[in-house]
């Protein structure tokens, strides 16, 4: 049978994209940062989510890295966060000069094991960095008691996780990434909310925010001299140029206006594929997402989780055979050819099972239930083979 191929993703255009780069192009006068569009942006997550702050940055790695140097981070501070995540989320801190403390995942999903970040604590731990995997809330309770009761900052990489939402014990809903000290997001294609490359740092200490924004313009009081706060504005602070182009924010913008439709459509699609998929999970074959009681599903992924690397190596080359593209995600960054030799911990298990076994499955706006169904189709065979 010809088949037709099956993309793993496909960047969703809303239509209004051109529209607004046209404008910010021809009518608004500006195309560096920090413009029309980007405050349109900032003031629309603000708005919608609750941040105290929001500043618009050029990726969720460069929020990362400008979190690093708000925590002034210095050589010999410890930062634990989980192995199974992103090389941005450790980067931002080595680049300061941080010792990388490397948390194993949970069993029942990827996130990081609260229970275990306690005995990670020393004198010399300045921050948690938590991961919210495929839009999956941490336990955020546990983990800012932790941090209280140990003066350490909070930082959530959000970078999955726009639109999702962690319940608190006493039944208060809060926006993932409006809870932590800072928090970080990504505008990636793969996302959710796309602008090519694009994320946000979200400031929820209010402590923080005049800082960033000179970090974020360069280590200058530039903004403060625009508004009038002062008569002239040089370099202040630690800085680079984090702030997007207005042509990023004005793609942004579109995006973000249409932010319920095009989760509505994602939540469908997990949906699909999980109702497809739950007899073989009930038959031991594989493992399918589980979502913690305090937290919810954002469609960011769908992903699987194989008995073994050779099944899901079978299962890749399986789907590849049929025209379907689906992907394994991360590799336990403690185990990298850049960090093996500096490891000092314990083995993480369940961070190396996920780097073995998780399989990720096409998911995108327009990915149509016809192709859904054979995807779930195709994996249904090749239990049965």
């Amino acid at each position: 049978m010809d088949y037709k191929n099956i993309v793993f993703n496909k960047p969703y255009l809303t239509g209004k994209e051109n529209h607004y780069i046209y404008d910010a192009v021809n009518n608004k006068g500006q195309l560096s940062g920090n413009g029309f569009y980007t405050n349109k942006c900032q003031e629309f997550l603000k708005d919608k989510y609750g941040f105290e702050n929001c500043l618009l940055t050029t990726s969720c790695t460069d929020a990362l890295e400008m979190v690093a140097i708000l925590l002034r981070i210095q050589p010999g501070d410890e930062v634990i966060m989980p192995s199974y995540t992103f090389v941005s989320t450790a980067n931002a801190f080595i680049l300061r000069g941080a010792k990388i403390v490397f948390c194993d995942s949970r069993k029942d999903y990827p996130a990081i094991d609260e229970k275990s970040i306690k005995s990670l604590i020393t004198d010399k731990t300045k921050a948690i960095v938590v991961v919210h995997y495929a839009g999956l809330a941490c336990d955020m309770d546990y983990i800012m008691d932790i941090a209280e009761e140990n003066k350490l900052f909070v930082v959530e990489d959000a970078a999955q996780a726009i639109d999702s939402y962690f319940e608190s014990s006493n039944g208060e809903k809060k926006p993932l990434g409006s809870i932590g000290h800072l928090s970080t997001f990504s505008f990636h294609e793969t996302k959710n909310i796309i602008s090519g490359e694009g994320g946000a740092l979200v400031i929820n200490d209010s402590s923080f925010f005049q800082r960033a924004e000179i970090i974020w313009e360069k280590g200058t009081n530039r903004s403060s001299f625009f508004r009038g706060e002062v008569d002239k504005y040089g370099w202040v602070d630690f800085g680079s140029s984090f702030l997007p182009a207005e042509l990023v924010s004005a793609f942004l913008y579109a995006q973000l206006e249409n932010i319920d439709i095009i989760q509505n459509k994602r939540k469908e699609i997990w949906t699909r594929y999980f109702n497809g998929l739950k007899a073989l999970e009930e038959k031991g074959c594989l493992e399918l997402p589980k979502t913690p009681s305090y937290g919810c599903n954002n469609g960011h992924m769908f992903y699987l989780v194989c008995e073994n690397i050779e099944q899901r190596t079978g299962l890749l080359k399986f789907l590849s055979d049929k025209k379907i593209k689906a992907v394994f995600h991360y590799q336990s960054l403690h185990k990298s050819e850049f960090f093996k030799d500096k490891y000092e911990g314990e083995e993480l298990e369940n961070s190396d099972r996920y780097s073995n076994c998780l399989v990720r499955l096409p998911m995108f706006f327009e990915l149509e239930n016809e192709s859904i169904d054979r995807i779930i189709d195709v994996i249904k065979e090749y239990y049965t083979l």
